[in-house]
């Protein structure tokens, strides 16, 4: 396979696999594409090397600027904007665990905690039942917390023998 059909075929699935992670297929292609070039690219190479509006490009750009995945670099004698990628793919897991957890977990975990406290006689069965629901989420809720924030501290050679130790 030459290189170019190879980067091709890499921008298209990281594009396909962003959308089974609950990212947008352009932006996961932006980041692809980032991730792979060896310099800075402008907004205007992003939308001729994807075939995309400069609108999408520069909603995308800057939902993976928000995500902490892509940075804005000045280069010498341009006017431009250019932009890259973090290389690091411990990096890029690890700050995209903390966005999900931040979108996702977090306002999960506070809604849990305000319906625990719902008023009503304890020993009536739907409290009861509500109650113990709502509880038996939390602490699961919990438990995947204390664990992403492991992750998200943890460096990469701590986590891969660790990993290595559960499948043993």
């Amino acid at each position: 396979m030459k290189l170019a059909e190879a980067k091709q075929q890499f921008v298209a699935s990281w594009g396909a696999f962003g959308t089974q992670w609950g990212i947008n297929r352009t932006m996961a292609q932006i980041h692809a594409l980032l991730l792979i070039s060896p310099d800075p690219l402008s907004a205007d190479d992003i939308m001729e090397q994807l075939s995309i509006s400069r609108g999408n490009a520069n909603m995308n750009i800057r939902e993976l600027i928000d995500w902490a995945l892509v940075n804005r670099v000045i280069v010498a004698g341009e006017r431009k904007e250019y932009f890259t990628a973090e290389k690091d793919i411990w990096k890029v897991v690890r700050q995209i665990v903390k966005e999900r957890k931040k979108r996702e977990l977090d306002p999960m975990l506070k809604l849990l905690d305000e319906l625990e406290n719902v008023e009503g006689d304890k020993r009536d069965k739907e409290v009861k039942t509500f109650t113990d629901a709502i509880a038996n989420i939390r602490r699961v809720g919990g438990q995947a917390e204390k664990t992403l924030d492991t992750l998200i501290r943890a460096d990469e050679s701590w986590f891969i023998s660790s990993l290595m130790k559960i499948f043993k």
